[in-house]
């Protein structure tokens, strides 16, 4: 028997969180036989593509947005729900976009329309629209399979997910060796804001076939690595950039929404070098920004061809609609400027 790997939170269970399971729901699983569960933990295990000779490098994970909920307590569509300049669908996609090194896939419903979204970003459909998280989930992993270990699952309404909360509960499943890392805060799990091994497929079209369509059900299939909020922060990037892990904070109805609005959008720190900086202010600028479009515009800089920006030191963009995050530092330059 392979035994569960379970970090159980602290905390009173919350009745007006409809996207989480209670963490102490009559389905927590206790224990797993290795030989009994199909797909990565069974004798049916899919050998890895690194296996195989020729095959193209894999990334080590993957972005999965689940857009197909039908957004009835919202009243309308939340991937189109404007966020500080962008859609929260949008924001969602490009946050994952920043946080993974494989594809991103967006799951939508059959027919759905979609916000415009980041470069790059894939979309797929539900074989069957209403079927719930796991329909979602399969449609998902069947795209991003070939392409990496493990897929980071989102829903769309969480607009303060940082990219530092994706990075570290998929190290938590890689380091740990997990087929689930699965976040548990104010008493409930968070099947959406999960990690999960691509190799799960072939345990989660069996539960579809079945219909046991919750995820509880798959984690009584695999082992399942349970993250309280101390386990989560014990990662000083994300305790520095998500102290309060509002990026398990998602919006289900209008007051939801606008209360979540009304927190502004995230505080960064812009930096202008070169001809960008006026002489008597080249001090970093604390401001906020939700986008590096509104950024630029806040520090006065024109977000032209000849302006480039470096987000964090890494990622070098023109893009106006990428999304910034809590504690992002974007240095603004001349593109010529290194001559």
């Amino acid at each position: 028997m392979r035994p569960q790997a379970n970090i159980r939170a602290p905390g009173p269970a919350r009745e007006d969180e409809p996207r989480a399971e209670r963490a102490s729901g009559p389905e927590r699983p206790a224990t797993t036989d290795r030989a009994s569960v199909p797909g990565r933990l069974g004798t049916a295990e899919r050998p890895s593509d690194r296996e195989r000779p020729g095959a193209p490098e894999r990334a080590q994970a993957a972005g999965i947005v689940l857009a197909g909920g039908r957004s009835t307590r919202m009243g309308r569509p939340k991937a189109w729900l404007e966020w500080h300049g962008s859609t929260l669908l949008h924001r969602v996609a490009g946050i994952l976009a920043r946080a993974v090194d494989g594809p991103v896939v967006v799951v939508r419903a059959p027919g759905q329309e979609l916000p415009a979204l980041p470069p790059g970003v894939r979309v797929v459909e539900d074989a069957r629209e209403g079927r719930g998280p796991l329909q979602g989930l399969a449609a998902g992993l069947t795209a991003v399979a070939d392409d990496a270990d493990l897929a980071y699952v989102s829903s769309t309404d969480v607009p303060f997910l940082h990219p530092a909360f994706v990075a570290r509960v998929l190290a938590a499943a890689a380091h740990e060796d997990a087929d689930v890392a699965l976040p548990v805060a104010h008493g409930f799990r968070h099947p959406l804001a999960a990690a999960y091994r691509t190799s799960l497929l072939a345990n989660v079209e069996e539960l579809i076939a079945l219909d046991r369509m919750r995820p509880a059900f798959l984690f009584e299939r695999c082992r399942a690595l349970e993250l309280d909020e101390q386990a989560l922060l014990r990662d000083t990037a994300l305790a520095r950039s998500d102290p309060d892990l509002l990026s398990l904070m998602n919006v289900n109805d209008p007051g939801e929404y606008e209360r979540a609005r009304g927190r502004g959008a995230p505080i960064v720190t812009v930096r202008r070098f070169g001809t960008l900086a006026p002489a008597s202010d080249r001090e970093p600028l604390e401001l906020r920004a939700a986008t590096l479009a509104a950024a630029a515009a806040a520090a006065g800089v024109p977000l032209d061809r000849h302006v480039v920006a470096a987000v964090n030191g890494e990622q070098i963009t023109r893009d106006p609609e990428l999304p910034l995050a809590a504690g992002d530092t974007v240095a603004f330059l001349a593109a010529d400027a290194g001559g």
